[in-house]
């Protein structure tokens, strides 16, 4: 039990004042950019088994969620650190333009090649998205009242997660899916009206733009090299191929040229200094088991419910209805409870339990696996990661000076995104080495089109193309789609139980507010005191 609770991190500088309407009129903003950012891969997700089926390519699946998230992610921390440097305001106008850009290109794609190509491109956009979002909120809310503000932000989730599956399956069952991405705009221009004006206020930055693109060269080429090892090892190349050993070697150095550069610049792109936080590093390492765990289950649990389940890809987008509540409710709940009381220690815990708990039990699933039972299944993984995604953000931000505020909560997000990239490459390999081994262990090398014989692609399967094949076949193609997501989610689980070990490291620093840093002579130490008696074990 710890008897005294560690002092705030120091804050040097006073953030703008902003008046109760003045956060919620800029909130107007902010809901419709996260409801932008959010609804993407939550329309994507149910129409990935017909987009694959489409343009084929099962081995590339993996892909048009991980190039998303894999430009996100390198982008994060360079649209945060573009904030702090040249104001909030222009960067995140400009992520949504280029967010919107992508979103027309990817609905015009031909092949799977330019697919992800394009929503590479969209991933760069996104990423300025979801880190301004969240810097904004930093910079004119303070910790200690930030749960009762991101509560609001939490109501964009039920329209996001629920409407978006949904929105994602009707589109594809009555429209096509390219439609998925063209939805986009008509929000996309809206966020950018709205925006131009709420966001007016917010400072300019330093004007000193000395971006380190250095830094950010190299942060993109071991990111890029970690993800295709995990990608290809083991699918394409085995894990003892000079491809994947010389990967593995650029990862390394890059990586280390990376701390090199970003310990000697003036103005590194994600200042490592955060990191000696330990509650930042600590929460940053949660963020990362978070985003392999949300993204796992949102890209393949669709897989098991229109291949198995014989859900359409509009009802496979209403069965996450469970898991989106669940998310929604416990992390607004928990918002509240971090304004009222000033404890959070317990939710990350919880959070982890949880989440290791419903992917474990995802995991026992066969092929006889009600509807009913998943969804009970989804409760549970929701309630996990509705613990772990607002706390981990606010337990980071809580640990970072305001100078730093859009670099340290692009470094967070940039966890989390790192996570889903990891996660859904390495589960995506998983997922189709497993498939296929199932398919040829039963019935041999499985090639042609041909239903008649029962002969057919793999990679170019799609839920309506099965139900032409014999009922024989089609067992034996719904088992392999059962292994293949048990396997993912038992990984899932195993990651995520390693967050709990984590978790309870984690100590308890109060909540700091905007005061000791507006009020001149007001020590942080005050601070502390002030509110010595929220601290727990």
């Amino acid at each position: 039990m710890e008897s005294t609770a560690a002092k705030p991190a120091p804050e040097a500088e006073a953030p703008p004042g902003f008046t109760h309407r003045e956060i919620m009129m800029t909130m107007s903003g902010l809901v419709i950019a996260m409801l932008l950012a959010m609804l993407d891969n939550m329309i994507v997700a149910p129409a990935l088994p017909t987009i694959v089926g489409d343009l084929g390519g099962l081995n590339h699946l993996a892909w048009v969620t991980t190039g998303y998230i894999l430009a996100s992610t390198a982008a994060t921390p360079i649209w945060g650190k573009l904030g702090d440097l040249l104001g909030r305001r222009m960067t995140f106008l400009s992520s949504i333009v280029i967010f919107l850009i992508g979103s027309v290109l990817c609905g015009m794609s031909q092949n799977m090649g330019e697919l992800i190509g394009f929503r590479a491109l969209q991933g760069l956009g996104a990423g300025g998205l979801m880190v301004g979002v969240m810097a904004v909120m930093a910079e004119i809310v303070p910790p200690r009242e930030r749960g009762k503000y991101q509560g609001v932000l939490m109501a964009v989730m039920p329209v996001a997660m629920i409407g978006g599956p949904l929105a994602g399956g009707f589109i594809t069952d009555h429209l096509t899916w390219r439609w998925a991405f063209y939805v986009n705009l008509p929000l996309g221009v809206a966020a950018l009206l709205v925006c131009w004006f709420t966001l007016a206020k917010l400072s300019r930055g330093t004007g000193k733009a000395r971006i380190d693109w250095t830094g950010a060269a190299l942060l993109t080429t071991w990111i890029t090299t970690l993800v295709l090892i995990t990608s290809w090892g083991g699918n394409e190349y085995d894990w003892d191929s000079a491809t994947i050993i010389g990967l593995a070697v650029a990862t390394v150095l890059a990586f280390v040229a990376f701390v090199i550069v970003e310990r000697r610049v003036t103005e590194p792109i994600m200042p490592l200094s955060v990191f000696a936080n330990r509650n930042f590093s600590l929460s940053g390492a949660l963020s990362f088991i978070v985003g392999f765990a949300m993204f796992g289950g949102v890209t393949f649990l669709p897989q098991f419910q229109q291949f198995v389940q014989g859900s359409s890809a509009t009802n496979s987008g209403l069965l996450l209805m469970p898991m989106m509540l669940s998310s929604m409710v416990v992390s607004m709940a928990g918002g509240a409870l971090i304004s009222r009381t000033g404890r959070y220690r317990a939710l990350p815990i919880a959070g982890t339990i949880l989440m290791a708990a419903g992917l474990a039990l995802f995991a026992t699933m066969d092929i006889d696996t009600t509807r009913t039972t998943t969804s009970l299944y989804m409760v549970v993984l929701g309630a996990g990661m509705g613990c772990l995604m607002q706390s981990t953000m606010l337990i980071a931000q809580n640990n970072a000076p305001l100078r730093n505020m859009g670099a340290a909560t692009g470094a967070a997000t940039f966890l989390r995104n790192m996570g889903g990239s990891v996660g859904v490459s390495l589960l995506g390999s998983v997922y189709a080495t497993t498939l296929t081994d199932t398919v040829t262990s039963h019935m041999g090398t499985a090639t042609g089109a041909g239903a008649g014989d029962g002969r057919f692609e793999v990679a170019q399967m799609t839920p309506q193309a099965l139900k032409s094949l014999p009922e024989k076949v089609q067992h034996v193609f719904q088992q392999a789609v059962t292994d293949g997501v048990g396997q993912v989610f038992a990984w899932g689980a195993a990651v995520a139980a390693v967050g709990l070990l984590i978790a309870v490291f984690i100590r308890h620093v109060p909540l700091r507010g905007f005061d000791s840093a507006a009020k001149p002579g007001t020590a942080p130490e005050d601070t502390a005191q002030d509110t010595s008696t929220a601290a727990v074990a």
